[in-house]
């Protein structure tokens, strides 16, 4: 894969997670600040469970977030599209499904 093509998969899958990221941490505060006005009141542990079902995938995104980071550090040191355990070459179609892709689907699948 060439630099330009995986510098703007990159970009935008950045792009997608920040997005999501965001958007779930508007809605954390808002969930929060709704808990603390006054009113009826809902069962207390619905609210404990969506804030840490929030909060779960607030930290995956976060770390897809530091895996785009390596990426692009690969990139920088031309290492990017090679496994970072064999050293073998990742396909082309795995980086477009996922451009932080660290390791080849088989190598993947064997560390599950």
């Amino acid at each position: 894969m060439d630099d330009h093509r995986a510098r703007e998969l990159l970009r935008d899958e950045r792009t997608r997670v920040q997005e999501l990221l965001d958007a779930l941490r508007s809605n954390q505060q808002h969930d929060r600040d709704g808990a603390n006005e006054s009113g009826d009141m809902s069962d207390s542990s619905e609210s404990l469970v969506s804030e840490g079902t929030d909060d779960a995938v607030a930290v995956t995104l976060s770390l897809r977030l530091e895996a785009l980071d390596r990426a692009d550090a690969r990139l920088d040191e031309g290492t990017y599209g090679v496994s970072m355990l064999s050293g073998s070459p990742i396909p082309d179609e795995r980086l477009e499904a996922d451009p932080a892709a660290e390791l080849t689907v088989d190598e993947a699948q064997n560390l599950r």
